[in-house]
C-alpha cells in the first residue's frame, strides 16, 4: 500500500503531466481567439455566422473541427466569435465542435476505449449540436442574448471591431500583432487560476480518490442489461462525476476505461466524457464572459443535450448491435505524460510564443488585463492558486 508522501507525489506529477499534454492546445485555441479577437470585423463575422440559419451553423460546425482544442480555450474563442457578431446559435456549435469534433480526442478514446466510443464522440458530437440549436430556439428568454452580447464585448475590450482598418493591413502590419499579443496575454489572465485550482485538484483525485468512489457513484453498473431508467440516471450522474474532476475530455478517457470496464453502461460513460462543458470551472469562466443569467441558462441546455444524446446513442447502438462490452476498455497503468514526440515539439513552439507575447505586451507599456481581479472571489482563487502552487512545488520533490 502507497504511503501518504508516495501519494502526493503521484498527485503532482499527475497534475503537471496532464498540463504538459493539453498545454500546446490551450496556447492554440487562445492564439485563434485573439487573431479573431484583432482581425475579424463584427460586419464579416455577421456576415458569415450571424442569426441562427442552417449555413450558419454548418459553417460555425467546420470551423469548430478545425479549430478543435480544450474546453477552456473553445470557451474563449466562442466568446470573441459571439462578441464580434456570430449569433448565439452558431457561436455554441463552434463551441461544441471544438470540443467533441475532435481529432485527437477520437485518437486517445481509441487507446483507451474502442472504436464504438471514437463513432459515438463524432455522431454524439453532431446530436449535440442539433439538439442544442432546437432547445435554444424554443427556449431562449428574450433579452437574454442581448445582455450576453453587451457583457461579452465589454469582456474581449473590443476597440477595434468597427471595421475602420482593413484586416489585409492588420495582419501584415506591427500593430496588428501586437494587439494579439495583448489579448494573448489577458486570456490567460483570465484563466490561470482555474486551470491551476482544476488540474491541482484532477491530480488529487487521479492519486487519492479509489477507483470504488466512481463505480458507486453510478447506480446499477453491476446489471449487465440496465433498463431505461437505470441507463438514463448513468447518463444524469456523468456529468456529476465529471464535476470531480472538472479537467474536460481529454483527462477523463483513462478514467472513463475505468467506468466503462466496471459496468457503466454506454450512455453513462459517454454522458461523462461529454461532460467538459458543464463543470465548475467552465460555469464561473461562462458567468464572467457573459454574465450569471446567461452562464446559467447554457448550463441548463448543456446538460440536456448531453444527457439526451447520450441516451439517443445509447439506444440507436443497441438496435444496430453496436453497443461495445466492458472486456474492450483498455486502462493503461504506465502514463508517459513527458514522452520527446509531437506533444513535446508543439508544447516547445507555444512555450516560446508564449513568453515572445508576453514580453512583447509588457514592453508595450500598455496593460488590459485586470479583469475584476479585487473582488473577494478573485481573491479566494488566487489563495487558492498558491496554496495549489506550494502543494505541487513540494509533491515533486518528495522522494518517492
Amino acid at each position: 500500500m502507497q504511503s501518504f508522501f508516495q501519494l502526493w507525489n503521484e498527485a503532482a506529477i499527475t497534475t503537471v503531466g496532464l498540463f504538459w499534454m493539453a498545454f500546446w492546445a490551450f496556447g492554440l485555441g487562445y492564439l485563434i481567439s485573439s487573431m479573431i479577437q484583432v482581425f475579424v470585423t463584427r460586419e464579416r463575422m455577421k456576415k458569415g455566422m450571424g442569426g441562427s440559419s442552417g449555413r450558419s451553423v454548418f459553417l460555425a460546425t467546420f470551423f469548430g473541427f478545425i479549430s478543435s482544442s480544450c474546453s477552456f480555450a473553445a470557451l474563449s474563442t466562442t466568446r470573441s466569435l459571439f462578441a464580434k457578431g456570430a449569433g448565439l446559435i452558431p457561436a455554441l456549435a463552434f463551441m461544441l465542435a471544438s470540443t467533441n469534433l475532435v481529432v485527437e480526442l477520437g485518437i486517445i478514446i481509441a487507446v483507451f476505449l474502442s472504436w464504438q466510443f471514437v463513432v459515438g464522440e463524432y455522431v454524439g458530437g453532431i446530436l449535440l449540436i442539433l439538439f442544442m440549436w432546437a432547445l435554444v430556439r424554443v427556449t431562449l428568454p428574450a433579452g437574454l442574448e442581448k445582455e450576453a452580447l453587451k457583457h461579452a464585448r465589454e469582456q474581449t475590450d473590443d476597440n477595434d471591431g468597427d471595421g475602420s482598418q482593413d484586416w489585409r493591413e492588420l495582419i501584415v502590419s506591427r500593430e496588428g500583432w501586437f494587439k494579439v499579443a495583448q489579448r494573448y496575454a489577458m486570456e490567460w489572465s483570465m484563466v490561470w487560476k482555474d486551470v491551476t485550482i482544476g488540474f491541482t485538484v484532477a491530480g488529487i483525485i487521479a492519486a487519492f480518490v479509489p477507483r470504488s468512489f466512481f463505480q458507486a457513484l453510478f447506480i446499477s453498473s453491476d446489471v449487465a442489461d440496465p433498463t431505461f431508467w437505470q441507463v438514463l440516471s448513468q447518463a444524469v450522474i456523468g456529468p456529476v462525476a465529471a464535476f470531480f474532476t472538472f479537467i474536460g475530455s481529454m483527462g477523463n478517457i483513462p478514467l472513463a476505461a475505468v467506468l466503462f470496464s466496471n459496468g457503466v453502461s454506454f450512455a453513462g460513460v459517454m454522458a461523462f466524457i461529454f461532460s467538459d462543458l458543464v463543470v465548475f470551472p467552465v460555469l464561473r469562466i461562462q458567468a464572467q464572459y457573459y454574465g450569471r443569467k446567461m452562464a446559467f441558462y447554457l448550463l441548463g441546455i448543456l446538460l440536456t443535450v448531453l444527457v439526451a444524446a447520450a441516451v439517443a446513442m445509447h439506444y440507436g447502438f443497441a438496435a444496430l448491435d453496436m453497443l461495445p462490452t466492458s472486456e474492450s476498455a483498455r486502462v493503461l497503468t504506465d502514463r508517459s505524460f513527458f514522452a520527446v514526440d509531437h506533444t513535446f515539439g508543439l508544447n516547445l513552439v507555444f512555450i516560446i510564443l508564449s513568453g515572445v507575447f508576453v514580453i512583447w505586451k509588457r514592453m508595450g507599456g500598455h496593460d488590459h488585463m485586470d479583469h475584476g481581479s479585487k473582488s473577494i472571489g478573485e481573491k479566494i482563487l488566487f489563495t487558492l492558486s498558491m496554496i495549489a502552487y506550494g502543494w505541487l512545488a513540494v509533491g515533486l520533490v518528495l522522494p518517492v
